[in-house]
């Protein structure tokens, strides 16, 4: 479900779910939560990357069990994949986001709450949460793009290609040579969290009163039958 490799200061999470397109299943989010938390309590480890196996970096939410789950099992699962986020977005190392195929959904939050995004050629982006009554990762996907961008994408339901997501700064390019970081760690932790203003009870705020809403799975489910044909 997750491979983890170490070497040379960086570490690597691989989500291994790709026949079910890195879709984020509980078990996973839960086993990210604790791999990145590991990552930045490691002192031999300045970089953490996240990709994905198989065609897709991540395709979002698994709602593979969603006739049999319940409001308020959806409602735990988009509070711990906030969590996950928030602990990206705040990490004190180097995070990288590499992706493939489709980042879509919480996949596409996902990689926006890393500091270096690359998108590789085929790599797409879209943010339907919104579209079912989910407040999740805009304000971060507004820090990186405008708030104007991170609207049309979110209301308009865009979908983004690997250039347009370069152009408006959605995705970063690649590094060619290997990072050496040229500051100690404790400087690097300070820079990072003097420049990263703290949001974390607002995002969760806005997630938790956009999903409590009565109804969560049934505006889930009727999304998936309005965009069966598009996936």
């Amino acid at each position: 479900m997750l491979q983890r490799e170490q070497a040379d200061g960086t570490t690597t999470l691989t989500l291994a779910r790709a026949e079910r397109g890195n879709a984020l299943a509980p078990a996973l989010v839960e086993a990210l939560i604790e791999a990145v938390d590991a990552a930045c309590a490691d002192p031999r480890t300045h970089t953490l990357v996240l990709r994905g196996q198989g065609r897709h970096f991540c395709t979002g939410l698994d709602l593979s069990d969603l006739d049999t789950t319940t409001d308020a099992e959806l409602l735990l699962r988009l509070v711990r994949i906030e969590t996950l986020l928030a602990r990206l977005w705040h990490a004190p190392l180097r995070t990288v986001a590499l992706a493939q195929g489709r980042a879509w959904g919480a996949g596409a939050d996902l990689f926006v709450a890393c500091e270096q995004r690359v998108a590789l050629p085929g790599a797409s982006f879209r943010f339907p949460g919104a579209q079912f009554g989910i407040v999740l990762g805009t304000r971060r996907l507004a820090e990186r793009v405008g708030t104007d961008a991170a609207r049309a994408a979110v209301i308009g339901g865009l979908e983004l290609d690997a250039e347009e997501a370069l152009r408006c700064g959605l995705a970063c390019a690649a590094q060619d040579s290997p990072f050496e970081p040229r500051v100690d760690a404790a400087t690097a932790r300070a820079l990072r969290a003097a420049t990263r203003a703290d949001h974390r009870d607002a995002d969760l705020a806005a997630l938790v009163r956009s999903a409590a809403e009565p109804g969560l799975r049934e505006r889930v489910a009727a999304y998936r039958q309005r965009t069966a044909g598009r996936a």
